[in-house]
């Protein structure tokens, strides 16, 4: 196959950063354009780091800036488009989280078109498949089945619309007469080194005796670690260069697992967190159709108080539903299609997160002694 470049926006984050240390062991890869709004000094050292004989170029951009986006992509062979902000709690503005979501997309999807790329890999997320009731299982999920999440709250809306966009664009002419062809992967909640999403727990567990805050504790999920994600991308960019492969992953979407055990997520922080003394909460839980009910009342005291005052529930019907329901989701289309198969077993990634837990613990507690003297 031919020279090739790549952009990846969101390449500052979680995601992002493992992308783009697996793009450096590409063949035939001349550039890596990596983007994001805020790149630290600590994650230009990081890719600094790397070695690679592709020319590395660190963007800093707004990805609902258009003409911004329109230079990143000219020249491109490749976009890898992680760039979201994840909000599951209403922390941020809806129209925020929209902006960013779905008219970023569909804004980077048009520089693609001006800039003649031929190839864009959207990253979604498995909540544009649900679960859109606690009472919901879903096991060992399926593309060919008609799952698409109902909710109405802007992360899941946001990424659902995104990710319709990304594949109706598939087969767009571009403007040097070219075609576009894209795909979109839908990775499980994703654990591993550097999750923001991990970290505060663990650094609130330790102001709060060790014991770590229940997250999920009626849930039956099949998290993914990081690396595994970052290389079904990586495997994705493979299959849409190679004539071949490229006709059965155009305008698809694929389920991204791996073989970590389906678990709840309080099992998951539990298993990362043990070995440095946390420990799960071992306090009964109010039943799940009791906490329903009760967010239900608190998003109805949001909306009655909205004109004169903006309350925020600790939390809605949709974060509880999110966090306690039982759904899992098979590879088996990646595998087929684009060859996926993880790249690091369950004990690897086990082993890799909970050292990096172990180091935030060691880093955290210098901090509270420091604080304390």
């Amino acid at each position: 196959m031919a020279a090739w470049s790549c952009l990846v926006t969101g390449a500052g984050g979680f995601l992002g950063q493992k992308i783009i240390s697996f793009l450096m062991e590409e063949k035939e890869l001349q550039e890596i354009r990596a983007m994001d709004k805020n790149i630290t000094p600590d994650i230009r050292e990081e890719f600094s780091k790397l070695q690679t004989k592709a020319k590395m170029t660190v963007l800093e951009g707004d990805i609902l800036d258009a003409q911004c986006l329109r230079r990143a992509c000219q020249g491109v062979s490749i976009v890898i488009h992680t760039a979201a902000l994840i909000d599951v709690t209403g922390v941020n503005l809806r129209e925020t989280i929209m902006d960013i979501n779905f008219k970023g997309t569909q804004l980077l999807l048009e520089a693609c078109v001006q800039a003649s790329v031929p190839i864009f890999i959207h990253t979604s997320s498995v909540e544009v498949a649900g679960p859109n009731s606690y009472k919901e299982i879903i096991q060992n999920g399926q593309e060919e089945e008609p799952l698409e999440c109902r909710w109405t709250e802007p992360y899941p809306y946001s990424k659902k619309l995104a990710e319709k966009a990304v594949l109706a664009a598939n087969g767009c002419t571009l403007k040097d007469g070219g075609t576009l062809h894209t795909c979109a992967l839908r990775p499980m909640y994703i654990y591993g080194e550097g999750s923001k999403l991990i970290s505060p727990i663990v650094k609130r567990a330790l102001t709060t005796n060790g014991v770590l805050e229940k997250t999920g504790p009626f849930s039956l999920v099949n998290p993914v670690y990081v690396g595994n994600v970052a290389w079904a991308h990586i495997l994705a960019c493979r299959g849409l260069r190679d004539p071949k492969k490229a006709p059965s992953i155009q305008g698809q979407f694929y389920y991204i697992s791996d073989d970590t055990p389906p678990q709840s997520y309080d099992d998951l922080n539990d298993t990362l967190c043990k070995e440095w003394g946390l420990r799960r909460d071992s306090r009964p839980s109010p039943p799940l159709f009791l906490m329903y009910w009760l967010a239900f009342l608190l998003e109805a005291v949001s909306f009655l108080l909205s004109p004169i005052y903006t309350y925020r529930p600790p939390f809605t019907r949709h974060l509880l539903v999110l966090s306690n329901s039982a759904y899992t989701y098979s590879y088996k289309k990646a595998q087929r299609h684009l060859g996926y198969e993880p790249r690091f077993s369950w004990e690897e990634a086990k082993q890799k997160t909970t050292e990096w837990v172990g180091s935030l613990v060691k880093q955290h507690k210098g901090t509270l002694k420091s604080k304390a003297q």
